[in-house]
């Protein structure tokens, strides 16, 4: 049953209503999914929900706003995959659309791992400067904001990067398959975007750790990604359905899923 044009005021209630109009056996048996395109706002609705619950009547909760949080745990999830040994922990990681809900989720999965994240901004530092803000003040990582709005701006971005991740706008070419290939130090490339011209020139929409060009550099393409996310998110669904007490997911419980899918 969708809610649309849902407030933050208005989900105390209607979780309660959920809640409290069938036996709390019944409960678990009744799911509350926060969709939406505001990563931040569906997790102040998921707080707010949780908070609203009453033992015994629970009822179970998960956010997902415009699929992104699933997306961006597969994403971080096949990246560390297709770094082996090293995993997550230290390396430096640059990502670009760090300010929409694909992008953030995953420099805060990223992050929380021990990664070094740079939120790198197509129209400067201000904007990805707010996002880490807000990553610090909500999660207690730090990540660093960095001006990409140049060609020579992302090329320097690369040069110390271990994995870039790419989450910008449908149809946009963020990075060269130039840029690629000299960053000498980079391992792994991601791109969630599916529509021509990909956000990475060269890279597959399939690949999964082929090299680019004739780079070192293994791809990450976004069907590759796409696959992990779609049994993340079917698999959530399918934990919380068969659970005989309510769930609540969010990025984490994605993430933490889909590490066993990449």
């Amino acid at each position: 049953i969708p809610y649309a044009n849902v407030t933050l005021a208005d989900v105390v209630q209607l979780v309660q209503d959920a809640m409290f109009s069938r036996p709390p056996a019944h409960a678990p048996r009744t799911g509350i999914f926060f969709g939406g395109r505001d990563a931040l706002l569906a997790l102040d609705m998921l707080a707010v929900a949780k908070n609203a619950l009453l033992p015994p009547f629970e009822v179970s909760l998960f956010a997902d706003p415009a699929g992104s949080f699933t997306t961006a745990a597969a994403m971080v999830a096949c990246s560390e995959k297709l770094l082996a040994g090293p995993g997550l922990k230290g390396q430096k990681i640059v990502v670009f659309g760090a300010t929409g809900p694909v992008g953030f989720s995953a420099a805060v999965i990223a992050a929380l791992e021990g990664a070094q994240v740079i939120l790198a901004g197509h129209d400067g530092a201000a904007r990805v400067g707010k996002s880490a803000d807000e990553i610090l003040a909500r999660f207690k990582v730090a990540t660093q904001p960095a001006d990409g709005s140049t060609e020579a701006l992302k090329t320097a971005l690369l040069i110390s990067a271990d994995v870039v991740m790419c989450a910008g706008r449908a149809g946009v070419q963020i990075l060269s398959a130039a840029q690629i290939a000299g960053a000498e130090n980079l391992k792994v490339a991601v791109d969630v975007n599916a529509v021509p011209p990909t956000g990475i020139e060269g890279l597959g929409l399939m690949d999964n750790g082929a090299r680019i060009g004739g780079s070192q550099v293994r791809g990450l393409g976004p069907l590759a990604i796409g696959n992990v996310k779609y049994q993340t998110e079917a698999g959530l669904f399918r934990q919380m359905t068969q659970a005989d007490h309510a769930q609540c997911y969010d990025f984490r419980d994605a993430f933490k899923l889909a590490r066993t899918l990449a």
